[in-house]
C-alpha cells in the first residue's frame, strides 16, 4: 500500500494521508522526541506539536528543513510537500533520459574502467540497472527465473537455486547482506525492502551458520566474498559508490557496486578470462 493514502470503502478514491501523520512516522522512525526534533529544527515543541496535529499549516522551508533534519530521502521528502499542499522539489527521471546523459556516462564509465573485474549498478530495491561485461560470466550457474528483469541481486544471490551454492563463505556472506538490508530499511523505512528481507530470511539456513561466531573478530579488514568457479575460489572485497548530492530521485537511489581481487589468484584468474583469445 502507499505510504501517502490509507484503505478507504469500495467505490471511494484514497484518502491522503495527512503531513502531521507522515512527520510523526518519520519522527518515531528516527527515534526522536519531537523536544529533540524542535531542538535540531531550531523550532519550539509547542510549534512541531501542533504542526503533527494538523492545528498548524508548515511552511514550504518548514517543511524541507524537518526533512532534512530527519534525513529523509529524496522520494519521501517529495511526499511530504504534497501532503503539505506543495508541489514536489525532487524530479523522478529514468537514467536515459538526456537531462542524465552526464550521470549515465559516469556510470558506464565505472562499470567499464572496472574490467577485468565484476562491477553492478542497482537501484534502491536492489535491482540490477547495470553491469559490465564480466558479471554474466559469474552467472552461468543460476536458475534462468531468477535472471529474468528485473534481477535482483539480493534474491539472486542467496537463494538456493541461485548464486548461493558457488558462494563457499555463503554464511559470513549472508549474514553481511542481510545486515546491510536492515540498514537500508532503518533508513529509508521502505515496505519493500521489509518484505524482501523477510523473504531472504526464509531461504534454507546455511550449513555452520548457526554456529558460527558471525559477530567475532575478522582475521581480515573487510568481509571477503568468495566464489566457487571451475578453476578455483575468487576471492573479493567490495566498494559501494554513491553519487554525491543529488537532487534526483533516480540518482539518489543508485548504487554502484565494484568487486576487487582480494589476492593474486582471482586477479590473474580473471585477467585470464577477459583476455582476448
Amino acid at each position: 500500500m502507499d505510504a501517502s493514502t490509507q484503505p478507504t470503502h469500495a467505490g471511494r478514491r484514497p484518502v491522503a494521508q495527512p503531513f502531521g501523520d507522515h512527520l510523526r512516522h518519520w519522527r518515531q522512525h528516527r527515534r526522536l522526541s519531537q523536544f529533540d526534533l524542535a531542538q535540531e529544527a531550531d523550532i519550539s515543541t509547542r510549534h512541531l506539536s501542533f504542526v503533527e496535529t494538523g492545528r498548524s499549516v508548515p511552511s514550504r522551508e518548514m517543511v524541507l528543513r524537518l526533512s532534512e533534519r530527519l534525513d529523509i530521502p529524496l522520494r519521501e521528502r517529495n511526499a511530504l510537500l504534497v501532503a503539505a499542499g506543495y508541489a514536489p522539489m525532487y524530479r523522478e527521471r529514468p537514467l536515459d533520459d538526456p537531462a542524465l546523459s552526464s550521470a549515465r556516462q559516469a556510470v558506464e564509465l565505472i562499470l567499464k574502467s572496472h574490467e577485468p573485474f565484476p562491477a553492478i549498478t542497482i537501484d534502491r530495491h536492489w535491482n540490477l540497472v547495470a553491469a559490465n561485461s564480466v558479471v554474466p560470466h559469474l552467472l552461468a550457474g543460476a536458475d534462468a527465473s531468477l535472471l529474468q528483469t528485473p534481477v535482483n541481486v539480493l534474491r539472486l544471490s542467496l537463494h538456493p537455486q541461485g548464486l548461493a551454492p558457488q558462494i563457499a563463505n555463503l554464511a559470513q556472506w549472508r549474514h553481511h547482506l542481510l545486515e546491510r538490508l536492515r540498514q537500508q530499511i532503518a533508513a529509508t523505512a521502505d515496505p519493500v525492502l521489509a518484505a524482501l528481507l523477510e523473504e531472504l530470511r526464509a531461504y534454507p539456513v546455511p550449513a555452520g551458520a548457526e554456529d558460527e561466531h558471525l559477530e567475532g573478530e575478522h582475521l581480515g579488514v573487510v568481509m571477503p566474498f568468495k566464489f566457487r568457479t571451475p578453476g578455483g575460489v575468487l576471492s573479493f572485497i567490495s566498494t559501494t559508490t554513491i553519487f554525491g548530492t543529488p537532487v534526483d530521485v533516480t540518482l539518489q537511489e543508485l548504487a554502484m557496486e565494484t568487486f576487487f581481487p582480494a589476492d593474486e589468484f582471482t586477479r590473474q584468474a580473471l585477467q585470464a578470462l577477459m583476455s582476448p583469445t
